[in-house]
């Protein structure tokens, strides 16, 4: 089976990881503010806040701005469910903003007629959370003009985009955003097993998401509400959470990111094959906005069903029978379940609805061959023709 997605772990990582075996700490040491530090870095933001998972992040990056029951959070509905989820761990009421045809991403035309709508509703949104779906970078400056118009905040979730660049920029550079959040699950562009990071250019943000992702607990006096009782002295001034990440996870971190570029280059590389080799077949290929460089996280074709003789669902089968790993990224938050009991119906948003019926994730990873690509486009050739 050829996987949509998978880590590539060398012996400089596994050396990496071993050597905090053999250090004195496993958790809470040195080197999670290495790993936090190179990621502010690379992307340019002055803040990186490491913890155990991208949606820990995305929880704390909202706590962190206020937001709290009666409050509105938008996202898109094209995207993992945690993005959503955040705002309902803040008592937040969630809704959705439809997606571009031709990026997957939040349509900002789509979010400034929802944004004047709401506006006469008085229930515009405290937080937006664009998404970069896939690696391919929201149109953030459109984005961030409604902001400063409407008011509310910016948590980019660029759990898919970490190396890619939007207007010249890192993604992460928090030009255009309050906090952006990166993901470093196996499948991801780097990995750290599993864990995430929010990073920021405001203090205040930061400070308070490093409080939340530890407890609450700060030995900083100047957070405390007297003089320590000694040197051992801590105390609980918000209610947090235990969401950080151990040093074996961040010495892999700091590890995959010396690699990072090239991550990101070879995929760059696989995608315009890709785009080659399935040229002449009834599928859309990912489109790429000129003022973007995508992360590429994900390869995403859509079906052109009106000239294929097989349904979305026989064209994913065949694949998987074939040994094709292929996926859906994914499934559009508003129709599962949960969401659907909050009243939300499929043609709330149907754009997005459109491309869950022709969506599929092709393999898209850095080790991937180009031997590999051509079993994949051979096998989807057939499965197109079945």
């Amino acid at each position: 089976m050829i996987p949509y997605g998978r880590q590539e772990i060398t012996q400089q990582d596994i050396d990496a990881v071993v050597d905090v075996l053999k250090s004195d700490f496993l958790t809470q040491g040195p080197v999670v503010p290495e790993f936090e530090q190179r990621v502010a870095s690379h992307v340019g933001a002055v803040f990186g806040l490491a913890v155990n998972s991208a949606t820990s992040a995305l929880h704390i990056a909202c706590a962190a701005a206020g937001l709290k029951p009666g409050d509105w959070l938008w996202t898109s509905p094209v995207t993992f469910v945690a993005s959503a989820n955040c705002g309902l761990y803040c008592g937040a009421k969630v809704d959705f903003v439809d997606i571009d045809p031709h990026t997957y991403n939040m349509c900002p035309n789509a979010l400034e007629r929802k944004l004047q709508h709401a506006e006469a509703l008085g229930r515009l949104p405290k937080i937006v959370v664009p998404v970069h779906l896939c690696g391919q970078p929201c149109d953030m400056a459109r984005i961030k003009s409604l902001a400063d118009r409407y008011g509310f905040r910016i948590i980019e979730d660029a759990s898919h985009a970490i190396g890619g660049k939007h207007c010249d920029d890192f993604i992460g550079s928090c030009r255009f955003s309050d906090v952006t959040v990166f993901s470093f699950h196996p499948v991801k562009i780097i990995t750290t097993g599993e864990g995430g990071m929010a990073v920021t250019n405001d203090p205040d943000l930061a400070g308070r998401m490093e409080l939340l992702r530890s407890h609450g607990i700060t030995r900083d006096p100047m957070r405390m509400t007297h003089e320590p009782d000694g040197p051992w002295y801590y105390q609980q001034v918000e209610l947090g959470f235990n969401y950080r990440m151990t040093e074996l996870q961040a010495a892999l971190g700091v590890s995959q990111m010396t690699r990072l570029d090239d991550f990101v280059k070879r995929r760059h590389e696989l995608a315009r094959r890709y785009d080659e080799l399935l040229a002449d077949l009834p599928v859309v290929t990912p489109w790429q906005h000129p003022d973007s460089y995508s992360g590429l996280h994900l390869y995403v074709i859509r079906l052109k069903l009106a000239e294929t003789r097989a349904s979305h669902r026989e064209v994913f089968e065949s694949l998987r029978v074939q040994g094709i790993g292929v996926n859906l990224h994914y499934i559009p938050v508003h129709t599962q379940p949960y969401y659907s009991a909050m009243g939300f119906a499929p043609e709330d948003f149907p754009e997005a609805m459109r491309y869950y019926n022709e969506a599929i994730s092709i393999p898209m990873y850095h080790g991937l061959t180009f031997e590999q690509q051509n079993v994949v486009a051979a096998a989807l050739q057939k499965a197109l023709a079945a």
